[in-house]
C-alpha cells in the first residue's frame, strides 16, 4: 500500500525539467515587427498566418529559427565557424526555450547539373552500395557506380625506409562511374556557328552578329586589326588556318591602336564573356542571343545517363543502376520490394523506407535522375522533408514555409498527415501558411498584421482555429470565404493549337487553348501541367512567361534597381539639383566611400566567423554624406529608397516630385499586391511569391499578347487573392490572353476555361481529363479537381 502511495506522490509532483514547455519571445523588432512578445507551445503544431508582408517570416525564420541556428553554430570551434554562414543576432530582447531548429524552406536546390533527386537524398548512395554488392558483373566498389566520381589511374615512385631508403614503384587506380565524354552532366553543349556570324559577309561588312560586336566597337576592331584574318574576305572563303585563328586561337597579347589587348578566338571569347555567366542576370537581348546560340543535347556516349559504360553494364535482374534511377520512384519502390537477399537485408529495408517516403509525400512520380535544379519550390521542400521523416531526432523545432505550395487540394491532406506525424514524435512544428485546409489542423494559431509592411508587424490574434473563426481579424473574416463559379464566361478571340505534346510524361496531348480569356491549367502535382504550358506554348516575342525562379542579384539589388524604377528617380533628383544622375546610385559615384555603398562593413576574422557591422559613416544609408544634401520634394535619396511602394506612389504622384515614369512603375507594383515592399529592400529577402509578382510587374510593361503565370497565388493571403483576380481580369479585359498554372480553387472558379490534366501523377498522368468551363467541371465531377472544386463552391 505504502509503495502505491509513493508512486502516486511521484506522479503528482511534476519534474522541473518538464516545465519548459513554451518558446518565449519578448520584444522582437526584426524587419517590420513592432516589439512582438509571444509564447508558443512546444511539441504542438503552430500555424502563423496573416497578409503578405505582415511579418510572419520575420518572426518565424529571421527571429526564432535564426537565433536557434546561431546558438548552435557558436558551439563549434572557431575554425569550423569560419566555414559557416555568418548569422547576426536577431533584434529581440529575450528568446527562451529554444530547441534545435531545422528549416525546411522552398529555396530551390542547387542548379549543379550533377545534383539530382537521388544525390540530394540518400537514395542514390544506397543504390550504389546495393549494385556494388549484387551487380553482375562486379565492376568495383560503390564509387564505380557514381557519376560524380571520375576513373583515375596514376603511377609513380614512393620512398620507403627499410634500414636504407629505397624507391618503390607504386600505381594508383580509382574506379568511378562518370561518363568521360560529358563528365557526369548527361548533356553536351554545342554552339550554333550560324548564330555567331554570317559567313557570306566579311568582317568589314559586319559579319559578326553577336550583341556588342558592332562595326565601330573595340570587339570588332580587335578581329579586324589583329592580322590573323583578312577583314575584307567573306568568312566562307577563309582557309582552314584562318578559320581556326578566327574561332579557336589561344589568347595572345598584342597592341591594337596603341592599346594593349588580348586576342583570342571568337568561341572561347564569348564562352568567357557570356556563356559562363548567369542567364538571369543578363540583359534581355543578350539572354535571347544565348538561348539561340547554345544548344544542349543528350550525351551520345552515355545516352544522357551520366554513367560510364562499365557502370551501365552491371545489372541486378536485368536492371542497371541507370535504369533504376530513370524509373519512376513508385515503380522503383516496387522493384526493390521484390529483391530478397539476406546479405543486404538492412540496406534494402532502409532503401525501401526512403522510396516509400517519396510515394507517401506525393513525389512518387519523380525519378532519382531528375536534376535537382528543375524541381519547383514546393517539390524541393518536400524532397527536403524526406530526410526528416525517418529521422530519430525528437524535441526538434521544424520550421516550414508554406508546405502546401504547388499541391493540389487532393494532396494537401497527405501533407497535413506528415506534419502531424512530425508533431506526434514529440517535435515542435512551426508552419507559415495561408491555406485554410492546413490552418485547420493547427493546435495553435498566431495571426500577424493587421496590414503589410509598416502597417503590419503586430500579433492580432493567438488561440485555436475555432477562436480564429470568431475573431475579427482579416484572416478570421476570410477563413470560410467560398467563391462562386462564374455564371457567364468571356468569349474566346482565337485559339492556340497544341498537337501531340509529349514532353516529359505527356501522352501525345492535343488541346486547343482559347485566347483572349482567363485559362487555368490544373491537375495533381506531377500530372504534366508545367510540361504542357512551358514545353508547348511557343516562347515567341508575344509570350511573357513569369515563374517563381529566384531573381539573381546580390544584396545590393532591390525592387528599385530590378524594375528600372531607380533610373527615373535618379534623373529627377539630378534635374532638381543640376548634378549628375550617377551621384544618386549607391553602386556608382554616390556610394559611401567607407562601405562602398553596401551599408555594412564585413570584417574577416580569419579562423573565426566574419562579422557584418552597420557602416558608421553612412549609418547604413549607403550614400556619401554630400549626396544626402541634395533633395527632391524635401526628401533625400536614402529617404526615398526607405519608402514603401504605396508611399512612393503618393510622393511621385504630384507636387514638386511629380515623375510620371516612376509613377507608372509604382502603379504596376501596387497592382500586383506589392504596395508594402520597400524600394530599397534587398531582393535576397523576398519570398518566392513576392519574386514572381515583382517579375510580373516588370513584364507588364512589355508588349506581350499571352501571359503565362506559374501559381501566382503562392504566398498570397486569402484576402490578397481577390486583388490578384482583379489584376488578371484587368489583363484579360485589356486584350491579353492569360494562362495560369494553378491549384487554388478561387482562381479555378474565376476562370473562363479550365484544362485539367491527370488523372494521376507521373506515368499515371499526362492525359487531358477535362476541358471546359468551371461550371461544367463542377457539374460533371468527373475528375479529382472537379470533386474538390464542387466541395469548395458548395455545389
Amino acid at each position: 500500500m505504502s509503495k502505491a502511495t509513493r508512486t502516486d506522490t511521484r506522479q503528482s509532483a511534476p519534474h522541473g525539467a518538464d516545465s519548459h514547455d513554451l518558446i518565449r519571445v519578448l520584444g522582437a523588432r526584426e524587419n517590420n515587427l513592432k516589439d512582438v512578445s509571444i509564447e508558443i507551445p512546444k511539441r504542438r503544431l503552430t500555424v502563423f498566418t496573416g497578409v503578405s508582408g505582415s511579418g510572419k517570416s520575420s518572426l518565424v525564420f529571421n527571429t526564432i529559427a535564426a537565433e536557434s541556428q546561431r546558438l548552435i553554430n557558436e558551439t563549434y570551434s572557431s575554425f569550423v565557424q569560419g566555414f559557416m554562414p555568418t548569422l547576426a543576432r536577431p533584434e529581440v530582447d529575450v528568446l527562451e526555450g529554444l530547441t534545435t531548429a531545422i528549416i525546411v524552406d522552398q529555396q530551390r536546390m542547387g542548379a549543379d547539373p550533377r545534383s539530382t533527386v537521388g544525390t540530394a537524398t540518400d537514395a542514390n548512395a544506397m543504390l550504389r552500395i546495393l549494385f556494388s554488392r549484387l551487380g553482375k558483373p562486379h565492376i568495383g566498389p560503390p564509387s564505380a557506380y557514381a557519376f560524380n566520381v571520375p576513373s583515375v589511374s596514376a603511377s609513380g615512385a614512393i620512398t620507403v625506409e627499410r634500414g636504407a631508403k629505397t624507391a618503390v614503384k607504386a600505381s594508383f587506380n580509382r574506379t568511378g562511374g562518370m561518363c568521360p565524354r560529358c563528365e557526369g552532366r548527361g548533356t553536351v553543349s554545342d554552339i550554333d556557328l550560324t548564330q555567331l556570324y554570317d559567313e557570306s559577309k566579311s568582317l568589314n561588312e559586319g559579319a559578326i552578329t553577336i550583341p556588342g560586336y558592332g562595326s565601330d566597337g573595340w570587339n570588332m576592331r580587335l578581329y579586324k586589326e589583329s592580322g590573323f584574318v583578312d577583314p575584307d574576305k567573306p568568312i566562307r572563303k577563309y582557309t582552314k588556318r584562318e578559320l581556326h585563328d578566327f574561332l579557336h586561337h589561344e589568347p595572345t597579347r598584342m597592341k591594337i591602336a596603341g592599346i594593349n589587348m588580348t586576342y583570342e578566338g571568337l568561341i572561347p571569347r564569348i564562352q568567357k564573356s557570356m556563356l559562363s555567366k548567369d542567364k538571369e542576370a543578363m540583359q534581355a537581348h543578350i539572354r535571347a542571343f544565348v538561348d539561340r546560340a547554345v544548344t544542349f543535347a543528350p550525351c551520345p556516349e552515355c545516352e544522357g545517363t551520366r554513367l560510364s559504360e562499365g557502370a551501365r553494364s552491371s545489372k541486378i535482374k536485368r536492371i542497371s543502376i541507370a535504369d533504376a534511377c530513370a524509373m519512376q520512384i513508385s515503380d522503383l519502390a516496387a522493384w526493390v520490394r521484390e529483391l530478397e537477399e539476406p546479405s543486404v537485408a538492412p540496406l534494402l529495408s532502409a532503401l525501401q523506407q526512403t522510396l516509400d517516403s517519396f510515394v507517401e509525400i506525393g513525389l512518387g512520380y519523380l525519378a532519382l535522375d531528375r536534376p535537382a535544379g528543375t524541381l519547383s519550390g514546393g517539390e524541393a521542400q518536400r524532397v527536403k522533408m524526406i530526410r526528416h521523416l525517418g529521422s530519430s531526432l525528437t524535441d526538434v523545432t521544424y520550421v516550414f514555409d508554406e508546405p502546401t505550395a504547388g499541391l493540389h487540394p487532393h494532396d494537401i491532406q497527405r501533407m497535413n498527415d506528415l506534419l502531424l506525424r512530425l508533431r506526434d514524435k514529440g517535435n515542435t512544428v512551426l508552419v507559415v501558411e495561408h491555406k485554410p485546409e492546413t490552418i485547420v489542423i493547427a493546435d495553435h494559431v498566431v495571426d500577424l498584421g493587421p496590414g503589410a509592411g509598416t502597417g503590419g508587424g503586430s500579433v492580432c490574434f493567438e488561440g485555436t482555429v475555432e477562436e480564429l473563426r470568431k475573431g475579427g481579424t482579416v484572416t478570421g473574416r476570410h477563413f470560410d470565404d467560398r467563391t462562386h463559379v462564374k455564371e457567364s464566361t468571356r468569349e474566346r478571340t482565337g485559339t492556340l493549337e497544341i498537337r501531340g505534346a509529349s514532353a516529359n510524361n505527356l501522352r501525345d496531348v492535343d488541346v486547343d487553348i482559347p485566347l483572349g480569356v482567363l485559362v487555368v491549367v490544373t491537375g495533381v502535382a506531377g500530372s504534366g501541367k508545367s510540361s504542357l504550358v512551358h514545353g508547348s506554348v511557343p516562347a515567341d516575342e508575344g509570350v511573357v512567361s513569369v515563374d517563381q525562379a529566384p531573381i539573381r542579384g546580390s544584396r545590393r539589388s532591390n525592387p528599385a534597381t530590378y524594375t528600372g524604377l531607380l533610373d527615373p528617380i535618379r534623373k529627377a533628383f539630378a534635374k532638381a539639383n543640376d548634378v549628375k544622375p550617377a551621384l544618386f546610385s549607391a553602386n556608382s559615384e554616390g556610394a559611401c566611400p567607407t562601405c562602398n555603398g553596401a551599408g555594412v562593413i564585413y570584417t574577416d576574422l580569419a579562423m573565426m566567423a566574419g562579422v557584418a557591422t552597420t557602416c558608421e559613416d553612412c549609418e547604413g544609408k549607403r550614400f556619401d554624406a554630400s549626396v544626402l544634401e541634395y533633395h527632391l520634394g524635401g526628401r533625400d535619396i536614402s529617404e526615398v529608397l526607405a519608402m514603401s511602394v504605396d508611399e512612393a506612389a503618393e510622393f511621385f504622384g504630384d507636387g514638386e516630385a511629380h515623375t510620371p515614369a516612376a509613377q507608372r512603375i509604382l502603379t504596376r507594383l501596387a497592382d500586383v499586391g506589392l504596395g508594402y515592399l520597400t524600394l530599397g529592400q534587398p531582393l535576397t529577402t523576398l519570398s518566392g511569391g513576392e519574386r514572381q509578382r515583382l517579375k510580373l510587374a516588370t513584364h507588364m510593361a512589355e508588349k506581350g499578347g499571352v501571359y503565362v503565370l506559374d501559381e501566382p497565388t503562392t504566398g498570397l493571403h486569402l484576402a490578397d487573392v481577390e486583388q490578384l483576380l482583379g489584376l488578371l481580369d484587368r489583363l484579360v479585359d485589356s486584350g491579353k490572353s492569360v494562362i495560369v498554372v494553378e491549384h487554388h480553387q478561387a482562381v479555378m472558379a474565376h476562370a473562363d476555361w479550365i484544362i485539367d490534366l491527370g488523372p494521376g501523377a507521373g506515368h499515371d498522368g499526362g492525359r487531358l481529363v477535362f476541358e471546359g468551363t468551371p461550371a461544367d467541371l463542377v457539374a460533371a465531377r468527373s475528375t479529382l479537381t472537379g470533386e474538390h472544386l464542387a466541395a469548395y463552391v458548395g455545389a
